[in-house]
């Protein structure tokens, strides 16, 4: 069912590390001053190949879709939410969209298998601004209900992946950074994370979009009935197919292509986690290529980062998903590329280091 998705090579390179990290030490500061912020600029390095790496035409991608398992009630807004909110962001007006435009990020939308026909009305063959349509044939309307049947079938989850290696393929840039939207789709992130991270599953179960505690109990009960119906889907994509959303889907082929060109891929909160963690259950080697922006207030998140071994950049106590994470952290990236493209060394500034040294012990 994977024979499409492409193989990542290590990027690790001894000699071209070593180098780096010669250069950030050798900047003007004490050594090891700018904390994460120079394991940050080491990692762009890695991923992009250069030791004055720039980042080009950054790409917001929010990828959307709409659950079946919604039916069971386990969101605190109804279904028709996802498609309100995609209009939202294509006129503009949502957290990510604000924050993109604020950085300087190009923002997409794609309806992977929303409910509801943005193009209704309009001429064959008309394309709206901002917005890409990747229904999965059969999901038009968004996955099954997973507690009564596998949330897609082999087929449609090997076409949703498709759609995220094509779209990344088209773009310009060498840095994607992910969003999501589809109401449902923290539980569809849970399920994912209790499978393949071999977790309980109310250990995995949050509020998402506001539940009180009572309803995140009905919740983890209604997921445990999931997981339940499903105990054969443990490989990745059996367990992403059996669980998960068109949105989680074509965002594991958006991060495999995207892992593949060497671009910087800047990961959201838990729903875009999860997609990187079915990617890593296929290949370890993408999170060479990941940029985790910060820990959600979603239960979790914190969870999924642990087990992928990874520390996050911000920790703001943000849940709202959409790539609006991605978007805050973005100056950090641009900072880290910048300490390495412009920042003196003590050799071009003619400052002693052993000068500096001294200068710290005063």
């Amino acid at each position: 069912m994977n024979h499409t998705l492409p193989q990542l090579a290590d990027l690790h390179d001894a000699a071209f590390t070593q180098a780096l990290q010669h250069k950030i030490d050798t900047k003007t500061k004490p050594l090891g001053s700018l904390g994460r912020l120079e394991t940050l600029a080491l990692a762009i390095g890695q991923i992009l190949g250069g030791s004055s790496p720039v980042l080009k035409d950054p790409k917001m991608v929010v990828f959307a879709g709409d659950h079946g398992l919604v039916a069971r009630g386990v969101s605190a807004f109804p279904q028709d939410v996802s498609w309100q909110m995609v209009e939202n962001f294509l006129a503009g007006g949502a957290a990510v969209s604000v924050f993109s435009r604020a950085n300087g990020i190009a923002l997409t939308v794609v309806d992977c298998g929303v409910a509801h026909d943005f193009l209704e009305g309009l001429p064959a063959g008309t394309q709206r601004p901002g917005l890409l349509v990747r229904k999965v044939t059969g999901g038009e309307k968004g996955t099954a209900d997973s507690s009564a049947q596998p949330a897609m079938t082999a087929a449609q989850c090997q076409q949703a992946l498709q759609n995220g290696m094509d779209i990344v393929k088209n773009l310009p840039g060498n840095a994607l950074l992910l969003g999501e939207m589809g109401i449902g789709n923290t539980s569809a992130a849970s399920l994912l994370l209790a499978r393949l991270a071999g977790l309980d599953i109310e250990v995995c179960t949050g509020a998402g979009t506001g539940l009180d505690a009572p309803a995140v109990q009905r919740k983890a009960a209604v997921l445990r009935e999931v997981l339940a119906r499903h105990p054969d889907a443990k490989a990745p994509l059996d367990a992403l197919a059996a669980l998960g959303g068109y949105e989680i889907a074509t965002m594991v082929g958006a991060v495999m292509q995207a892992a593949h060109e060497r671009r910087v891929v800047v990961v959201d909160g838990f729903i875009a986690t999860s997609a990187v963690l079915v990617a890593h259950a296929l290949q370890p080697l993408v999170l060479q290529r990941c940029v985790f922006a910060h820990r959600s207030g979603e239960r979790g998140h914190e969870f999924m980062l642990q087990y992928l071994g990874v520390q996050a950049l911000l920790d703001l106590g943000l849940r709202l998903g959409e790539g609006s994470g991605g978007a805050l952290a973005w100056p950090l990236l641009q900072s880290a590329c910048a300490m390495l493209r412009e920042m003196a060394s003590f050799e071009s500034a003619g400052v002693s280091e052993k000068a500096e040294v001294q200068a710290e012990k005063v």
